[in-house]
């Protein structure tokens, strides 16, 4: 070990003797590690969020959401469908055995939300009692509304964290009261912030529960005034049984849908499953792309590397031939070589990680793009980066010590 750390140190020696030379041989390492490691970065981020995206539309969910029309189209419509009704729900449940369960929403028209202490232009949205569990949904504090609360028509709401924030500022939400049109809301629960950052995935609007109340779906029917030809439901989610693949169970929920709606298209099926492999294949395109634009950077950085350790032969050559002289062998000639090679990559790659890493963070801020830290990203472009200087570093070593002592001495 005492040879090895001898021979780092004589190279750092030798690499420090051309400043300049190194630094632009090392800017080579360090643009294509930083590539590499801001690629990985920004993927890990992206399949983070996709996952998080993912998880709070259940990824063995099939979503029936119900299509906007204005007036005159909705009148057309309706001498046909309905749109989604509850009865939608009960022949899927008795038709289709692959489904376990159904969540159900609508959104209710709002004019005036408001408590003691503030105003809100959140979005209120009747829920069935299993919405919150198909939503994957947190609390920070309080509970959900229930079946109980569904039968009695109970007043009662959960706030999202940002609709908490705007309605009691500074205050502690829970058990106290919002007035939603001419009806008054007694706060059971707040949620906890959403995991994702985003309320879009692959263009399907999934997210916004940071800025939603939700109240019991019958007391929104009941009590809060509906619009003219709305359909009784806006979306429906259908819990798939895990032994059953979503894609193809999708089939036969869109059958049952086009028989009952009398063909009329007027809701679309959202399937998260889906929606995640289209994302891991465009994410597989991205790396694919990153990979190739990172592996030339390093190429480049490595042909840099050849270049150095080749000028440094030729400016050594009479420095070779006195080490051949006093007793060097060809071994200790090419180790001495591949050291200062290594210790370039080496160098050039801890620059690297560190460029990569503020390169991330940099195009993150900047696009909005989720960007997670990842060792293996790290372990991966380091490793990469000293083959490739041990790699390129080889035949000028060879190059090194296959020269012929004597004529070394007299190359001057």
């Amino acid at each position: 070990m005492t040879r090895y750390w001898t021979l780092i140190a004589d190279a750092i020696a030798e690499l420090s003797a051309q400043k300049l030379r190194t630094f632009l041989t090392l800017l080579g390492m360090i643009f294509g590690v930083g590539a590499v490691i801001a690629m990985l970065n920004i993927g890990e981020g992206a399949e983070n969020e996709a996952l998080k995206l993912i998880d709070s539309m259940g990824v063995n969910n099939i979503i029936v959401q119900g299509l906007d029309y204005n007036k005159n189209e909705l009148v057309e419509i309706r001498e046909e469908s309905m749109g989604l009704t509850m009865g939608d729900v009960q022949a899927a449940m008795s038709t289709l055995p692959f489904v376990d369960d159904y969540s159900a929403s609508k959104n209710i028209k709002v004019h005036d939300i408001y408590s003691d202490y503030g105003k809100s232009g959140a979005q209120l949205l009747g829920v069935s009692s299993s919405y919150y569990k198909h939503a994957n949904m947190r609390l920070t504090t309080g509970r959900f509304t229930d079946q109980h609360d569904n039968d009695n028509l109970a007043q009662v709401a959960v706030l999202g964290v940002d609709a908490a924030k705007e309605l009691f500022p500074q205050q502690e939400a829970l058990g106290k009261y919002v007035k939603v049109n001419h009806i008054w809301l007694h706060v059971v629960g707040v949620l906890a912030p959403p995991q994702g950052n985003k309320n879009e995935f692959q263009g399907v609007k999934i997210g916004g529960d940071r800025y939603r109340i939700f109240i019991p779906i019958a007391t929104a029917e009941q009590k809060l005034k509906s619009e003219n030809l709305a359909s009784e439901l806006d979306s429906i989610k259908l819990s798939i049984a895990k032994t059953t693949d979503p894609v193809v169970a999708s089939k036969a929920v869109a059958e049952l849908m086009k028989m009952r709606h009398g063909g009329v298209q007027d809701y679309e099926l959202i399937i998260p499953a889906a929606l995640l492999e289209q994302q891991k294949q465009t994410q597989e395109i991205f790396n694919i792309v990153m990979a190739c634009v990172a592996g030339i950077s390093l190429l480049v950085g490595g042909i840099g590397i050849m270049n150095i350790m080749l000028a440094n032969v030729m400016e050594r050559t009479t420095e070779i031939g006195l080490l051949r002289a006093v007793g060097a062998r060809q071994i200790d000639i090419k180790q001495q070589f591949l050291a200062e090679s290594f210790t370039i990559s080496v160098l050039g790659g801890l620059l690297g990680v560190f460029f990569g890493l503020v390169l991330s963070e940099i195009i993150g801020f900047y696009s909005g793009w989720a960007v997670s830290w990842s060792l293996t990203a790290i372990v991966l472009s380091l490793s990469i980066c000293m083959i490739v200087g041990v790699g390129f570093g080889v035949f000028p070593a060879i190059k090194a010590s296959k020269l012929n002592p004597i004529e070394a001495l007299h190359s001057d």
